[in-house]
C-alpha cells in the first residue's frame, strides 16, 4: 500500500511539473508575441508619424506673411494697383497673404498708427495736422500711388469759371476745412480774384454731376474719378488744376502710409509689399482695359464705363515723367508743408524730409 502511494504521490508531482512547463512556455511564446507586437505597432506608429512631420515642414515652409491695407474711400480706380497685384498674383509670388481693407467709420490714417493695419491710403494735406502736432501719428508715407495732385475746381462751362479769379461771384461747395479754404483762396487772389466774393455752400458733395446741375457753381474734385465722371455723363465743364498754379499746391494725393513700428520691425516684408502694389500699378499703366476688368470683378458694383475711362487717364498720371512708381520728390513734399506753416494752417513748422520716405521702394 505504501508503495503503491509512493506511485501516485511521485506521478501527481510529475503531472503538476509538466503542467507548469507547459503554462510557462506557452506564458513565455505569448509574452514574446506581444513583445513583437509591441515592435510592431512602435514602428507603424513612427512611420505614421514621418510623413506629418514632414507636411507640417511643408505648410510651415509655404506660409504665408499677413499684410492688411486699409483703404481711404470707397474701392477706384486710385486702388486699382492693389487688386491687380491680388489677382495677377504678385503678392502670392512675394509670400505674402494680403487683406485690403474697407474703410473705417474713423480715420484711416488713425487705424494704421494705431497698429489696426500694417498699411494704408491717405493724403499729405489730411496728414499735415498730425506732423505738426506735439505727438504725431506713427506713420510714414512710402509711395505715392499718383505722382502729382490731379485734384481741383470743376464746373460747368455754361458758368464761366475758366480762370479761378472767376469763382468769384459764384457758389461753392466747401466742407470747411482750413487747407481747402486757403488753397482756394491763394488759387483765386494770385489770379486777381476777390475770395470773399465766392458764395459758400456747406456741403460734402457725393455726387458731383448732380451737385453741378444744383445751385452748386463749382465743386472740389479728384478728376480720375469725379472729373471723369462728368466727361460720361456728357456735362461740358471747366477744370482748374491746383497743381498748375505753384509748386506748392503739388502735394501728393493719394500716399500708402505704413505704421512705424511694423516698418521699422519688417523691413523686408514691407519692400516686398511695396515691390507687389508697385507690380499691380505697373501693370494697370500697361494694361489700362484688363486692369479695369481685375477692379469690376473685385467690386462689381462699380460703373463700367466709369472704371474702364478712369483707367485710361490714369494710366498716364500714376507714374508720370518719374521712371519709379511711388517716388516721393522730397523738394515737391517739403514745399507743400512749409506753405501750411507760412500761411498758419499748422500748430509749428514740419521739419524737411518729415512724414515720408522712399527707402522701401525698388529700384
Amino acid at each position: 500500500m505504501k508503495k503503491k502511494l509512493l506511485t501516485l504521490l511521485l506521478t501527481a508531482v510529475l503531472v503538476t511539473a509538466t503542467l507548469s512547463a507547459c503554462g510557462n512556455k506557452e506564458k513565455n511564446e505569448a509574452g514574446k508575441a506581444n513583445t513583437a507586437n509591441d515592435t510592431t505597432v512602435t514602428e507603424e506608429n513612427t512611420a505614421a508619424e514621418t510623413p506629418a512631420t514632414a507636411e507640417d515642414t511643408v505648410s510651415m515652409a509655404d506660409e504665408k506673411e499677413k499684410v492688411r491695407i486699409v483703404l481711404d474711400w470707397t474701392p477706384n480706380t486710385n486702388h486699382t494697383g492693389l487688386y491687380v497685384a491680388q489677382a495677377k498674383g504678385f503678392f502670392d509670388a512675394a509670400g505674402l497673404e494680403v487683406e485690403i481693407m474697407q474703410p473705417p467709420e474713423g480715420s484711416t490714417t488713425e487705424l494704421v498708427g494705431a497698429g489696426g493695419a500694417e498699411f494704408g491710403i491717405s493724403f499729405q494735406d489730411t496728414l499735415a495736422p498730425t506732423f505738426a502736432s506735439d505727438n504725431p501719428m506713427p506713420v510714414t508715407a512710402v509711395a505715392a500711388i499718383i505722382q502729382h495732385n490731379t485734384s481741383g475746381i470743376i464746373s460747368l462751362k455754361k458758368t464761366g469759371i475758366d480762370t479761378p479769379a472767376k469763382m468769384a461771384g459764384h457758389s461753392y461747395a466747401t466742407w470747411d476745412s482750413p487747407i481747402e479754404l486757403a488753397i482756394i483762396k491763394k488759387i483765386v487772389e494770385d489770379d486777381g480774384g476777390k475770395y470773399d466774393d465766392i458764395k459758400m455752400i456747406p456741403n460734402t458733395v457725393t455726387d458731383v454731376v448732380t451737385a453741378l446741375q444744383t445751385d452748386i457753381d463749382s465743386v472740389w474734385v479728384y478728376y480720375a474719378w469725379d472729373g471723369i465722371a462728368t466727361k460720361v455723363a456728357g456735362l461740358k465743364t471747366n477744370y482748374l488744376n491746383f497743381a498748375d498754379y505753384g509748386k506748392e499746391l503739388d502735394y501728393y494725393s493719394p500716399v500708402i502710409i505704413g505704421n512705424n513700428d511694423y516698418l521699422k520691425n519688417n523691413p523686408e516684408t514691407a519692400k516686398k509689399f511695396i515691390d507687389a502694389v508697385k507690380q499691380g500699378y505697373e501693370y494697370a499703366i500697361a494694361n489700362p482695359d484688363d486692369a479695369a476688368a481685375v477692379l469690376l470683378a473685385a467690386v462689381p458694383e462699380l460703373d463700367e464705363t466709369l472704371v474702364k475711362e478712369s483707367q485710361k487717364w490714369l494710366a498716364d498720371q500714376y507714374k508720370a515723367e518719374e521712371t519709379r512708381w511711388g517716388y516721393i520728390d522730397p523738394a515737391r513734399w517739403d514745399a507743400f508743408y512749409a506753405w501750411l506753416f507760412k500761411n498758419g494752417l499748422v500748430e509749428k513748422e514740419i521739419p524737411a524730409g518729415t512724414g515720408f520716405s522712399n527707402d522701401f521702394l525698388s529700384e
